[in-house]
């Protein structure tokens, strides 16, 4: 699994080198800090479960 990267324009998070939406490069973003309350852990599982189901 690649690493995580955001779109400067929208600030979106995607795991691809370019946006989906923007069709802008994005950049990778450093790894989130470990937080017991875990607030976008969805957004991981999300994105977890999308590279699955593409591969």
């Amino acid at each position: 699994m690649g690493r995580i990267h955001v779109c400067p324009n929208c600030g979106k998070y995607s795991l691809k080198e370019e946006c989906m939406d923007c069709k802008v490069k994005t950049f990778e973003d450093l790894p989130a800090r470990f937080s017991p309350e875990d607030r976008y852990g969805k957004y991981r599982r999300r994105l977890k479960k999308e590279n699955r189901e593409v591969s």
